[in-house]
């Protein structure tokens, strides 16, 4: 049993132990060891959490943490967001002993007979926090001696103000917002975002920075200084453009109208069975489809609800990505039409056909949700009871 399951049992405190092959993570990775085993740390937290079912992750940094974290994101470069240092909390982590430094939390634990371990890393000179902490705190120290408080109150300061800039070019990406694809925008609201060009360009450069790295940030990008001051000199003056974001992960275009973010997330073909009566769900998409016998209904040709004819259904219905090539008749329709132009006159993004799933039988599809109905589902004058659908977000 280790020191440290013991003094989890004689508190009556659950223990969860795990390991990780750090230095095989940071090559697999191409990141350094102290990126590496940070990841490790919280990707166990999460975990352990989830198996105790824990609300809340708590961890010990305390103010000396945050002093040496500021002092790294100084030197590698960093806005106001990397000058607040390590934030209190963050999600379902807290951070309780920030207002200490860590003196103060060994000399608390020495006094209440708490045990307590130090990390052999934290004196290994090869590890840059190692460096900040025990030859350069230090120098700054000699220069004021209430440095750690001051680099504290910067902190402070820099985590309000960056609230504040973080609520400004929030606003003005909410007014300058475009609604994309209609009522299936539930389909990529996580995504892609598209705003009116005019309006973002009119912005102050420090708000214009601010929201498109907010906006960048919620389809799961990062922004870096550089992109933003490319941004900043192309988007007023180029009638169209693009930028890759960091990573490849995100894209930004812009034309004379719009900017569009998106993430760049091709999705894989797919084909599943569509349960009859009941619900069929994509967690990934965050979609449901709903299906049961029902009487019939008005037929709409583009809704997210349908009512189709049974008799005329030829096999088990499924759903599936679209494909190109694929037609369908319209309801109320002579002919057959392609439904890339079908999607095309709905103006959905290409994100939002790659996601949105199609109803077909053995003859093909017969429901573009929000999109179009085919005129063999249309239904008989006879029929008691149709197949009611109904798509929408979870």
């Amino acid at each position: 049993m280790s020191q440290c399951e013991a003094f989890c049992n004689k508190l009556g405190v659950t223990f969860v132990s795990g390991k990780a092959d750090v230095p095989l993570m940071a090559r697999e990775l191409k990141i350094g060891l102290e990126e590496a085993g940070r990841n490790a740390r919280y990707e166990f937290f999460r975990r352990a959490a989830m198996a105790v079912e824990a609300p809340l992750i708590a961890t010990a940094h305390t103010r000396t943490d945050l002093i040496e974290t500021v002092l790294l994101n100084l030197a590698r470069g960093c806005g106001l967001a990397g000058l607040a240092g390590i934030p209190s909390a963050r999600d379902n982590i807290v951070r309780p002993l920030l207002p200490f430094d860590r003196e103060q939390t060994k000399a608390y634990c020495a006094e209440q007979g708490l045990w307590t371990h130090e990390d052999p890393a934290n004196s290994d000179l090869s590890f840059a926090r190692a460096r900040v902490r025990h030859r350069i705190v230090g120098e700054f120290q000699s220069i004021n001696p209430r440095f750690v408080d001051a680099v504290a109150r910067l902190a402070e300061t820099a985590s309000e103000e960056d609230r504040f800039l973080n609520g400004v070019g929030a606003a003005a990406l909410e007014s300058a917002e475009l609604p994309l694809n209609g009522d299936l925008g539930f389909l990529t609201q996580d995504i892609e975002v598209a705003f009116t060009r005019s309006s973002l360009t009119l912005l102050p450069p420090a708000v214009f920075k601010r929201g498109l790295r907010l906006a960048v940030g919620a389809v799961g990008g990062a922004l870096e200084f550089d992109h933003c001051e490319r941004l900043l000199k192309e988007m007023p003056t180029k009638e169209k453009g693009s930028l890759t974001c960091e990573g490849g992960a995100v894209v930004i275009e812009w034309d004379g109208a719009e900017v569009h973010v998106r993430q760049v997330s091709p999705v894989i073909p797919y084909r599943f069975n569509l349960t009859v009566p009941g619900e069929t769900s994509s967690d990934e998409f965050h979609w449901q489809f709903t299906a049961f016998p029902t009487t019939p209904g008005p037929q709409e040709r583009a809704s997210l609800e349908a009512y189709l004819e049974p008799s005329h259904i030829k096999g088990a219905l499924y759903f599936r990505t679209f494909k190109e090539g694929d037609t369908l008749q319209p309801l109320g329709f002579q002919g057959r039409r392609k439904l890339s132009d079908l999607l095309g006159e709905r103006h959905l993004t290409q994100a939002a056909r790659s996601r949105l799933p199609l109803v077909c039988d053995l003859l093909g599809p017969v429901w573009a949700p929000g999109v179009c109905l085919s005129e063999r589902m249309r239904l008989l004058p006879q029929t008691t009871e149709a197949i009611y659908l109904r798509f929408g977000p979870i």
